[in-house]
């Protein structure tokens, strides 16, 4: 592995240590104390819309003049704990580590605070353990997510990393969570009948259930959920949904975002969670009905997304904007499905790439780069947490180099 690599994540890590992985995201603009005590416009869909999209397209944070507060965000703490879970494997399959990260100890009571911390992050209120975010949040289709309302994308990252957690040091509290949103995704989300299966829906909100990677990160909890409780139930609406998305698959390999037409594009990283919820149901379930699947889908993704410079790519057909997702998330699905040997040439490249041009002095990571003026600002969930999770995975992937 090489040095400066370990030397970009140990300054990722000690930014986000010193912030106490609180910060602000690009869509929080709604959490403006300003926009707050003016009464009309937070009550208009428009403004809500136009504050949210001004604030996260500004290339200037506008953060601090409009008294918007940094917080913890579920998701990142969920990616955050994730990540701890990582580097805790690679420092305990290669003691040397510790020397480059710290004591195999030290990481467990890391673990020990975000499983806590994530936990007490939970919303309320419905049928099982599940998360959302520190916003409102109000959709390009007039849609508004009240702050906290859970989403089964960030339930899963959650759920997920508690799990691992539990895996670590045994305490039953973080796995009996974990396996509890299970029932939020069983009885709170909502069955769009698709293709000979159906699509788990975003949230428990009505007219959010055409994503295909939601619905197989949905999968991917319930196959989780199905491995620990040997609920068939769980497994075989697992598979449901796995059978839409697969059948809305495209020849190529390739998935659009969604159903809708206004959903029609072909990205980076939601093809990588797609992905990621494929090989989860095959893993946990045993059932490899879809092998095919995941082979086509990876081929478009990796001979599609990257250029030759190491340099990422946002769409199929186009590089801009160039979004902090897009690099990190190869580094996650190498790992996940087992790929790491035989691009590790590219993965050294595109991080090369990644740090050289996405990541400030002072460690963090920034959250687009566009072909005019790029936005810069330090994102604790989009950019930050998403890095420091994405590179830990690359870290565990290389850890038995270390010498």
């Amino acid at each position: 592995m090489q040095t400066n690599i370990l030397n970009s994540f140990q300054s990722l890590r000690k930014y986000c240590e010193a912030e106490k992985f609180k910060g602000w995201d690009p869509y929080d603009g709604l959490n403006s104390k300003v926009f707050q005590a003016l009464p009309f416009f937070k009550k208009s869909a428009i403004c809500r819309l136009i504050m949210i999209q001004g604030f996260k397209r500004s290339p200037f944070n506008l953060r601090r003049l409009m008294l918007v507060p940094k917080g913890y965000n579920a998701k990142g703490i969920g990616l955050f704990l994730q990540g701890y879970c990582n580097l805790y494997k690679a420092v305990t399959e290669n003691p040397l580590l510790e020397n480059s990260l710290c004591t195999a100890e030290e990481l467990k009571q890391q673990i020990n605070e975000l499983a806590e911390l994530l936990i007490s992050l939970q919303s309320k209120g419905y049928s099982g353990a599940c998360w959302g975010y520190n916003f409102d949040w109000q959709a390009r289709r007039l849609f508004l997510f009240p702050k906290y309302t859970p989403t089964v994308v960030a339930t899963n990252f959650c759920a997920t990393a508690l799990i691992d957690a539990y895996e670590i040091t045994e305490n039953k509290r973080y796995l009996d969570t974990a396996l509890s949103a299970a029932k939020f995704v069983m009885n709170d989300l909502h069955k769009a009948d698709y293709n000979g299966g159906f699509l788990f829906s975003y949230s428990p909100l009505k007219g959010n259930d055409t994503v295909f990677n939601a619905s197989l990160l949905g999968s991917k909890l319930l196959s989780y959920c199905y491995r620990y409780t040997g609920n068939e139930a769980y497994r075989d609406a697992a598979r449901q949904s796995v059978v839409a998305c697969c059948n809305g698959q495209s020849d190529d390999g390739s998935w659009v975002y969604g159903m809708l037409p206004v959903q029609s594009w072909i990205d980076s990283f939601h093809t990588g969670y797609n992905l990621d919820g494929l090989i989860a149901y095959e893993e946990q379930t045993g059932d490899t009905s879809f092998r095919t699947n995941i082979e086509k889908g990876f081929d478009f993704y990796i001979n599609n997304f990257f250029l030759e410079d190491g340099s990422p790519k946002y769409y199929h057909n186009r590089q801009y904007p160039i979004d902090i997702h897009c690099p990190g998330q190869l580094f996650i699905t190498l790992s996940r499905l087992h790929r790491f040997d035989e691009y590790n040439e590219l993965a050294e490249k595109v991080l090369d790439w990644t740090i050289k041009n996405m990541q400030d002095k002072k460690g963090y990571f920034y959250y687009q780069l566009k072909p005019g003026i790029s936005s810069r600002i330090s994102y604790m969930r989009w950019s930050n947490a998403f890095m420091f999770n994405a590179l830990s995975y690359y870290i565990l992937s290389q850890c038995k180099t270390i010498e």
